[in-house]
């Protein structure tokens, strides 16, 4: 692409901010019996195995009360699978009131792009062929290009930036921030670091995942234990 156009082969996501820990998941679940409960607290092992209980058995209540912000740089398709999950808020860049940034995402594919086959809900993905991977580099790159061309050609005649954004492909890099609970958060990672989700998808719930085992080591070993077992 040319120097007035970056191109894109990752997403990346930040912690904003964090009110969770493993602390706070045992004593909310403790606030449930008599007022002295969470001097437990201090026994070796008890908010541990606490926690390990409350996933174990479904008791999600008390993961709710754990919040975690995250600013999410990733391609437009991916963000609009993202904010399908209602049970986040979102606010992401406006293309109503800022003018967009020339920032578009091209997929590192070593040359070989995923083909698909199959029927609706059965599809099935291969790599292609070193062919298929310049078409696919070549028309990301023809399409970026030209529709910034006419993005800022639409901006320098006075048009509406609500209006210019409409020629914008998906694979343009957007910016939003995703505040959650912990709770939701789990049925997130379940649902987008699976398998049979799209890559790119994944690999924003990878790194959401990892932000998640630093800010809360208990409750993330326990969700894997829980996981592991399942999947047995």
């Amino acid at each position: 692409m040319n120097n007035d156009i970056e191109s894109v082969d990752h997403s990346t996501v930040k912690l904003y901010q964090s009110n969770a820990d493993d602390l706070t998941v045992a004593r909310a679940a403790w606030a449930s019996q008599s007022p002295e409960a969470d001097e437990r607290e201090a026994e070796p092992g008890r908010v541990e195995g606490l926690i390990r209980y409350l996933m174990r058995n479904q008791h999600m209540s008390c993961f709710e009360h754990c919040h975690m912000t995250f600013v999410i740089d990733t391609p437009i398709f991916v963000a609009r699978q993202i904010m399908r999950h209602r049970s986040s808020a979102f606010n992401e860049w406006s293309a109503r009131y800022s003018e967009m940034r020339p920032r578009f995402y091209t997929p590192y594919t070593n040359g070989r792009p995923l083909v698909q086959s199959g029927k609706i809900g059965h599809y099935t993905f291969e790599q292609g062929s070193f062919h298929q991977g310049e078409r696919v580099d070549e028309a990301i790159e023809e399409v970026s290009k030209t529709a910034w061309g006419c993005y800022e050609d639409m901006l320098s005649d006075g048009i509406a930036k609500e209006v210019a954004r409409m020629v914008l492909p998906v694979n343009t890099m957007t910016t939003f921030w995703m505040t959650t609970n912990v709770r939701n958060l789990l049925h997130f990672l379940d649902l987008r670091n699976d398998d049979h989700a799209q890559y790119e998808v994944r690999e924003v719930a990878r790194q959401m995942e990892d932000l998640l085992a630093s800010e809360m080591p208990m409750t993330y070993a326990a969700y894997k234990q829980i996981n592991t077992k399942e999947e047995a």
